[in-house]
Formats: structure tokens, C-alpha cells, sequence
């Protein structure tokens, strides 16, 4: 599909920059890990950040892939989407269990990490249906996965230290 190669700037771009965060996230959390897997909130709100850039990076990888139809890459975002909306549930549920009167904002802090697999979700669904406009939808995913990490990984070694 032709628009699709038409992303493969962006994809080459964002496949280096998520990778990238992720592994420098994973180093940033292991200094102390032992600290944040202690806090159950701040180990699932760590990991719904981290398959958000995975989403990120697989998507993106997806759209490099030599011929990659809309059919086979719209499903394979979809499923992605919704794998990663999974640790995001978690981390939610997390979020709302911790009793703590510091944890305010709940529903903010729960509802940031789904707006990057909902992207992902629309744009592959779109694109799917042959809506080659699933692919802005992609690219707003990514851009949001990224920044919800970045949010999520300062606030999680942040609290982690207090």
C-alpha cells in the first residue's frame, strides 16, 4: 500500500526513538527496582508505560515490513492495542486500590495510559477497513506513547524516592 510507504520516515524514526526510551527506561527503573516493586501502583504504572512503547515500536516496525497490506497491518495494531491496553487495565486498577491519601487524581493518572492503545486501536481499525487515515491515528499513538512513558517513568522514580 502506498501509503503506508509513505510513513516509512516516521516509522525508521520512531522504531530508533522507542527503542531507545525503552531501554533507557528499563536501565532509569533498575537502579531501583527493588524499591518500586514494593509499591504495586508504581510497578504495573511502570509497565503499562513500558508496553506503550513496545506498542510503539512494534507498530512502527510493522510499517516497515516490505509490502505489509492494511488487512494484516490495521489486525496486527488492533490485537497490539489491546494486549497493551491489558497492563494498562492493571495499572488502573492499581491506581484505584492504592488507599493512599497522596494518590489523588486517580482517574487522570488511570485514564492517560489508554489514550496511546486507543489510538492504535481506531487507526487500526480504520486502516483495516481500508481508511489509509488509520495511519495518522498510528502516528498520534506513538507520539502519545511516547509522552505518557515519560510522564509515567519521572513519576514513577520520583515517588519511588520520597
Amino acid at each position: 500500500m502506498e501509503q503506508i510507504e509513505a510513513w516509512s520516515e516516521f516509522n525508521v524514526a520512531m522504531v530508533g526513538a522507542t527503542a531507545a526510551l525503552a531501554g533507557l527506561v528499563i536501565v532509569a527503573a533498575s537502579v531501583n527496582i527493588g524499591d518500586i516493586i514494593k509499591e504495586a501502583s508504581l510497578t504495573a504504572r511502570l509497565a503499562a508505560g513500558i508496553s506503550g512503547l513496545v506498542l510503539a515500536l512494534i507498530g512502527s516496525a510493522i510499517g516497515l515490513i516490505p509490502e505489509v497490506g492494511a488487512l494484516p497491518y490495521g489486525v496486527a495494531m488492533v490485537v497490539l492495542a489491546v494486549g497493551a491496553g491489558v497492563f494498562q487495565a492493571q495499572a488502573a486498577r492499581r491506581i484505584f486500590d492504592n488507599r493512599h491519601p497522596a494518590n489523588r487524581l486517580r482517574g487522570p493518572k488511570a485514564a492517560i495510559g489508554f489514550l496511546a492503545p486507543l489510538a492504535y486501536a481506531i487507526g487500526g481499525a480504520m486502516l483495516a477497513a481500508g481508511v489509509p487515515d488509520g495511519l495518522v491515528w498510528f502516528a498520534v499513538g506513538s507520539i502519545v506513547a511516547i509522552v505518557a512513558a515519560l510522564l509515567v517513568s519521572w513519576i514513577v522514580l520520583v515517588e519511588v524516592l520520597r
